[in-house]
């Protein structure tokens, strides 16, 4: 579904991404992982035609992105969900969910329907979508935020660390819910995590970065029981609390 063929990127004389070969497969799970500023997130950002590589080619659909004939259309075949939901404050729920809808021109009673679908997929009560974003709770802003980047029913998702600013016990509970929704709608997942408990809760492969490059790419259990390098137990073990020890 989406491919990167020696792609690097870096901004003046910062290296964020190293020459690299990706490929993430249509209906799985990819979450990107790895220690602040590996660069994560502007792997991201180039598989969404965010920003232009350096070097190399990013396909989507096995067409180069910047040389597509309408690259505007095919972003809106990508869903994307920013750091913190990225909601405008001023707007509703539902008006930020349905903003790009209104921009096509659909009628009222198109984006009520689907509104109403969506709400129910996010599992948030239909009666918050009359709520601006400062009203609601941080769970709540993450499934509107959802919402919205599911409402042109894209190929791909894409989400940048979305749980990240959350209480554990909300976490925990919007975790199980986004992983049924990847399930139940066999979308092809990117996820940016510092996670890697949420990464392998997640993932059908988690692909680990450091400086820019590629580490490891494989399942957990490939991840744990055969680490690429040394490095990679290190990460892992890291991340573990003193009571799995």
């Amino acid at each position: 579904m989406i491919e990167l063929r020696g792609v690097s990127k870096s901004f003046d004389d910062e290296v964020a991404v190293q020459p690299l070969d990706l490929s993430l497969h249509s209906g799985k799970t990819t979450v990107l992982i790895g220690p602040s500023g590996c660069g994560k997130s502007t792997l991201l950002r180039l598989m969404l035609g965010l920003t232009a590589p350096d070097a190399g080619e990013v396909l989507f659909d096995g067409t180069p992105f910047f040389e597509h004939e309408d690259v505007d259309a095919l972003r809106r075949r990508l869903g994307y969900v920013v750091q913190r939901g990225g909601l405008f404050p001023h707007l509703t729920a539902s008006e930020n969910v349905s903003l790009v809808g209104k921009w096509q021109g659909r009628s009222e009673e198109d984006l009520l329907e689907r509104l109403i679908e969506l709400a129910g997929v996010a599992h948030l009560p239909v009666e918050l979508l009359g709520k601006k974003p400062d009203e609601l709770s941080g769970g709540q802003r993450q499934r509107v935020a959802l919402m919205r980047a599911l409402f042109l029913d894209p190929e791909v998702l894409l989400l940048d660390e979305p749980l990240g600013a959350l209480d554990p016990m909300i976490r925990a509970g919007l975790q199980k819910d986004l992983r049924k929704v990847f399930r139940d709608l066999g979308k092809t997942v990117v996820m940016v995590t510092h996670d890697m408990g949420e990464a392998a809760f997640f993932a059908d492969e988690i692909v680990l970065m450091r400086d820019g490059a590629v580490v490891q790419a494989g399942t957990f259990v490939e991840l744990t029981q055969s680490p690429a390098e040394p490095w990679v137990t290190e990460f892992i073990a890291a991340q573990r609390s003193p009571l799995d020890a």
